[in-house]
């Protein structure tokens, strides 16, 4: 079996798991990247995990070579591709139908900002170009967020041919009190907000919620991992409002740091808006044992988080996200039952090893028997539902 998995570049939210698949196939697995990685993400650490991985090929360096791997795979998946004048995904998924090779598209949202895009004549006869063509052929769609398939729903593209897929960072496995003993012990609540500090995302919803809480008398400490564009007026924000002694900012820090903080905390805080595609600081957070209280129009929170079980889900509006904090501050047994919940949500279902695993028996199924088949139940690779964006059941 080869599998060959084509995107802009690789990252550390996708390492893991292609190391999962290198670990199963060996040299019957490549990753192929386009372009090198934005300077900005090397600058947030990024890009240091990527020098020296054996499966990796740049396409800008050897594109006949990564060419004809991506030809000569028994299936091909193709991520997200900014370089056209490079490599055509439409035309080599066609050469690859005509070998009687399938492929895999993977995608976020293709109508973030409004399904209304959907009658767009352009847009509809590129979507038609890239996408719809294939709804009779060997060609699925891997949905990275939950709202993927209501997307591609609309323009009739990969009907009974979309599964549940992600990012899956890395997963470290503890036992209980190896999670319990990580926590901050000091009587606070320490919430977590990890991420750039951007209007999508939301960071001031924890300046909010944090001096509501000091007005209600809550003994809390928040912690603030990244930078960005609204850095210094959160910043100005938590010193006129006398909460400097309870919010810590802490700047860009690198994947692994912010993992530390997370394993420290008992609360992760997620309140991106529905122009987030994903979200793996959900998977990071969760498999740090944190209860997190996340935005249901976020890409990750409809497949990792099932409401009062594993997790809190609010619904858009600052309103419902800070009485969904509240309710966990006045519960604090709650708050070590979601994140016990939460932990193994990912050790078990939804991390690298266990996607790569359902990826390779879905390829292998596709190879010889001659038709996609999903995996059972509600993790990678499973039927993907089409639900209306924002919609949570």
């Amino acid at each position: 079996m080869k599998i060959t998995f084509v995107s802009n570049y690789i990252n550390h939210h996708q390492i893991p798991f292609s190391n999962a698949c290198y670990g199963e196939l060996g040299d019957g697995y490549r990753f192929i990247q386009t372009e090198p990685m934005e300077e900005e993400r090397v600058a947030m650490g990024w890009g240091r995990e990527v020098d020296g991985i054996p499966y990796v090929k740049n396409f800008y360096e050897e594109p006949q070579v990564c060419r004809d791997l991506i030809i000569d795979s028994d299936v091909a998946i193709f991520g997200w591709i900014r370089r056209e004048d490079l490599l055509d995904v439409t035309a080599v998924i066609e050469e690859r139908l005509e070998e009687g090779r399938p492929s895999l598209r993977v995608s976020e949202r293709i109508y973030r900002e409004g399904q209304w895009k959907a009658v767009s004549p352009r847009g509809l006869v590129r979507k038609y170009r890239d996408h719809t063509r294939f709804r009779k052929k060997q060609v699925g769609l891997l949905c990275a967020g939950a709202y993927v398939a209501s997307d591609f729903h609309l323009v009739r593209a990969y009907p009974d041919k979309m599964f549940r897929f992600g990012y899956f960072p890395e997963t470290r496995h503890y036992t209980e009190e190896e999670l319990e003993d990580r926590k901050e012990r000091d009587g606070k609540i320490h919430f977590l907000w990890a991420g750039r500090f951007m209007p999508l995302k939301h960071p001031e919803y924890a300046v909010r919620i944090g001096e509501e809480l000091q007005r209600e008398g809550c003994s809390f400490h928040m912690h603030m991992a990244g930078s960005g564009e609204m850095e210094e007026e959160l910043k100005r924000q938590v010193l006129e409002k006398g909460l400097a002694e309870s919010f810590t900012f802490y700047g860009y820090m690198e994947p692994a740091r912010v993992r530390e903080v997370m394993e420290r905390c008992h609360v992760h805080l997620f309140t991106s808006n529905h122009l987030e595609g994903w979200g793996a600081v959900v998977n990071e957070a969760m498999n740090s044992g944190c209860a997190v209280v996340g935005s249901a129009e976020a890409g990750a929170v409809p497949y990792l988080i099932r409401h009062g079980v594993n997790g809190m889900v609010y619904r858009g509006s600052y309103e419902d996200f800070a009485e969904k904090v509240k309710e966990l501050v006045r519960d604090r047994e709650k708050i070590r039952q979601l994140g016990r919940a939460a932990y193994r949500t990912i050790s078990d279902k939804w991390n690298a090893e266990y996607a790569a695993g359902e990826l390779l028996r879905f390829c292998r199924d596709w190879k010889e028997k001659g038709r996609m088949i999903p995996a059972a139940g509600d993790g990678p690779l499973s039927a993907a539902p089409i639900v209306a964006p924002g919609v949570f059941h």
